[in-house]
């Protein structure tokens, strides 16, 4: 065992990797932000363990893993409803819990969302890599080794839990996201919307669509109608920067959503989606059904101003 370690990974599951904010200015060298998908949640999983907001946390797709403890901690389970277990009793999301020495957290089969934040105190103690210590998936750097975590692999902690009595506080319930089987998520037009024609911009929001099970951290891929652009409009465009949030219509005219592992597009983006649904889209799981609203910059401030308020309001009460 590792000097220093915090957690033993028994089990895998899915796909559970190392994650923080992500990894930001470096996009001109093609370096992607990466980075949690719904960093909401892991934003709050770290206050509630006495974290900063941006340390490393662990996040779980789906099928979550099987982790030993390797030292008295505090731990907080935020984002999907894995149904996280302590030593095979339930634990309660959105709040502390103290686990001891040799407690086994482990998941079962999912209720709700996609995508759960696992953080410790002090957080997980990885090498940062050009000031982030998320894990590139595709290109295979950051995190733990730039991999998923596997099986026998120990995970060393960022710091000391110096607070225990914190344990079983929890996040405002009212404020908690709720993660069903039917979207809607919320979009401006553009950057080249006027490239569609009226027809394929009304159907971009009145078509239902469903998550296709080869969408991954790059992007989401939608099965539905297809979009087409206008009749005299080539199907790509010269590759240009793109953001998480951002709509391709690629040439098979069916909408990819894209995600925090890429930074350049050749195809036209129909719309975008608002910073405050942002964290939303990693929750979206296979099978799931979306539709798109489009919203006012307005009304794409003011929603994220309610997410920014949520969060400040409860790092107030922390230190009341």
């Amino acid at each position: 065992m590792a000097a220093g370690a915090i957690l033993e990974v028994l089990s895998p599951g899915a796909l559970t990797s190392v994650q923080d904010l992500g990894r930001y200015g470096h996009g001109r060298y093609g370096v992607a932000p990466s980075g949690a998908l719904d960093t909401f949640a892991l934003r709050i999983a770290n206050l509630l363990v006495g974290n900063r907001e941006d340390q490393a946390c662990l996040e779980t797709m789906l099928l979550g893993p099987r982790i030993r403890i390797l030292a008295d901690t505090l731990i907080a389970v935020t984002g999907g409803n894995l149904r996280p277990h302590r030593n095979k009793q339930p634990v309660e999301m959105w709040r502390v819990h103290a686990f001891k020495k040799d407690d086994i957290l482990s998941f079962k089969s999912p209720v709700s969302g996609f995508r759960a934040y696992t953080a410790v105190a002090g957080g997980i103690g990885v090498p940062p890599v050009m000031g982030s210590r998320s894990t590139n998936l595709p290109s295979g750097f950051g995190g733990y080794r730039g991999r998923p975590v596997q099986k026998d692999d120990f995970l060393l902690s960022g710091g000391s839990c110096h607070n225990l009595s914190v344990a079983g506080r929890g996040f405002n319930s009212a404020w908690i996201p709720h993660y069903p089987k039917n979207w809607v998520i919320r979009v401006i037009w553009g950057p080249q919307d006027g490239h569609f024609p009226d027809e394929s911009r009304n159907l971009f929001l009145n078509a239902s669509y469903k998550m296709s099970p080869e969408s991954d951290r790059t992007g989401i891929r939608l099965q539905g109608p297809v979009i087409d652009r206008k009749p005299d409009i080539e199907e790509s465009i010269i590759s240009e920067g793109v953001i998480s949030g951002s709509i391709q219509i690629p040439g098979d005219g069916k909408p990819i959503i894209i995600l925090g592992e890429t930074v350049t597009g050749g195809y036209r983006k129909i719309a975008t989606v608002i910073s405050a649904d942002l964290p939303l889209l990693g929750q979206i799981k296979p099978g799931d059904d979306l539709q798109f609203e489009a919203v006012s910059q307005e009304t794409a401030h003011r929603a994220l101003h309610e997410v920014a308020d949520k969060i400040i309001r409860f790092k107030e009460s922390l230190s009341a």
